[in-house]
């Protein structure tokens, strides 16, 4: 069993109390445990702190100590090792990435570790084949220098595994330590929280340290087990694996708790950063945070979705609470939104993102904003099919009845379920008024030439 964290160490724990039946523990435990038979989730952790208490609760055949593969939020980790190396005078969130790594040409190179961090970096969102192919740090930035920027460093918001790897490799470079080494050695072991991960060096993907990612087929509820598809090269980007009760731990340094990170770094990772518009994530983004607008406080945190795992992870610093989710069901993510209108409903207004739009005001688009969308090796095709219906097509995943709203922004029917959803943006070009990107999943995609 893994040492008890800071955070467990620090508020008392619902979960040792005998009898639940009346707790907010025991309420937790029948909400999780219904939507998660909802939604068709095998096993789920829950972990929220309210008033100063704690309540650990887990959904299926699961224990509050397994590790969940936990995707994106590792980036989060990722950015708070980067800041301990600022804390330590090692690292400016000013430097360029070329100052600490060679190779990456005066273009790749440009991009500062604080635009690289709030994802204003310009870089592309992944490299595909390349980055699977790459096989060492110096092959990696030879594809990121001939990948090059989807846009300049700095003129806005574009979501990017590219720069968190980079970011991975910067640590690297500081501390002479493998980046798994410093994750463990500075952040993890400081926490209190014992090292896992999907994927080690040598390419060796981990089968035994975590809990198996499930596809949940929408209609029947059936969970298939699927294999976790990470490489070793974007390790620094999504190779954790956590527990909610990890994830309450980090959320606890945001919140004036025990922990390595100094309280101005851990401002600077929530704090929004001008110009950053996380269209279709977030409200804001900080230099390793996203941030939620909530009903009495803003609120940071971040999400992550794995192969057939959805992990979410809420902070008010304000207030003291936290909230952290583990599921592993590719419909976690619809589980989270159930959760996050529970617990609003029952008095924690937790901050989550609501997509703009107005839904009822759909038109269908004109036909000139057909064509194909690109960012690295990701492409939106924006169709109109022979009956007349407006469609997106992503990596062969059709959304059908594409309609434009007014303020720029997109519906889609997705595919699993049938609903209506805001699906991204169309961005004008000012100089010209003609529709040349997209932004959905906060990824800009740039336009580069019209269906004939």
């Amino acid at each position: 069993m893994p040492s008890p964290s800071t955070f467990s160490q620090s508020i008392p724990a619902v979960r040792e109390v005998p009898d639940q039946r009346s707790t907010a523990a025991g309420r937790l435990q029948r909400l999780l445990t219904g939507l998660a038979h909802r939604h068709g989730v095998p096993a789920a952790q829950l972990v929220v702190t309210d008033g100063g208490r704690t309540a650990s609760v887990t959904a299926g055949e699961i224990t509050p100590e397994a590790k969940f593969p936990a995707g994106s939020i590792t980036k989060a980790f990722t950015a708070a090792l980067a800041m301990l190396l600022v804390a330590d005078g090692d690292l400016d969130p000013d430097d360029p990435l070329g100052e600490h790594l060679d190779g990456l040409g005066p273009q790749v190179g440009r991009p500062t570790i604080a635009q690289v961090l709030s994802h204003t970096g310009g870089l592309p969102a992944g490299l595909g084949a390349a980055a699977g192919e790459a096989g060492s740090a110096r092959r990696y930035l030879r594809a990121c220098r001939d990948a090059g920027l989807v846009q300049p460093p700095g003129l806005g918001f574009s979501y990017s595994n590219v720069g968190y790897v980079l970011a991975g490799y910067v640590v690297e470079a500081i501390t002479g330590m493998s980046w798994w080494e410093a994750m463990d050695a500075l952040l993890l072991g400081e926490l209190g929280i014992d090292a896992a991960f999907v994927v080690e060096p040598g390419a060796r993907l981990r089968s035994g340290g975590h809990v198996s990612g499930h596809a949940v087929h929408a209609a029947t509820g059936r969970a298939r087990p699927v294999a976790q598809t990470l490489t070793t090269a974007e390790a620094a980007a999504g190779a954790l694996a956590l527990s909610a009760e990890d994830l309450a731990a980090f959320g606890s340094m945001f919140c004036g708790g025990d922990g390595p990170l100094p309280a101005d770094l851990a401002e600077l990772m929530r704090g929004p950063v001008p110009g950053a518009e996380p269209f279709g994530l977030a409200d804001a983004w900080g230099l390793g945070l996203a941030g939620y607008r909530g009903a009495d406080a803003d609120w940071a945190g971040h999400d992550g979705t794995a192969d057939g795992t959805s992990c979410h992870l809420r902070v008010d610093p304000e207030h003291g609470r936290v909230v952290a989710l583990t599921t592993n069901g590719s419909t976690g993510s619809a589980l989270w939104t159930d959760l996050v209108a529970a617990l609003r409903a029952d008095g924690l207004p937790v901050g989550d993102y609501e997509l703009p739009g107005e839904l009822g005001r759909a038109a269908r688009p004109a036909a000139d904003l057909t064509g194909s969308y690109t960012n690295g090796d990701l492409e939106y095709q924006v169709d109109i099919r022979a009956d007349g219906d407006a469609v997106l097509v992503v990596d062969g995943e059709v959304y059908r009845e594409l309609a434009l709203l007014r303020d720029g922004s997109f519906s889609v029917r997705e595919p699993a379920t049938g609903r209506r959803i805001i699906g991204g943006r169309f961005l004008t070009d000012p100089a010209t008024g003609t529709v040349s990107a997209m932004q959905a999943g906060g990824r800009i995609a740039r336009r580069h030439r019209r269906a004939s």
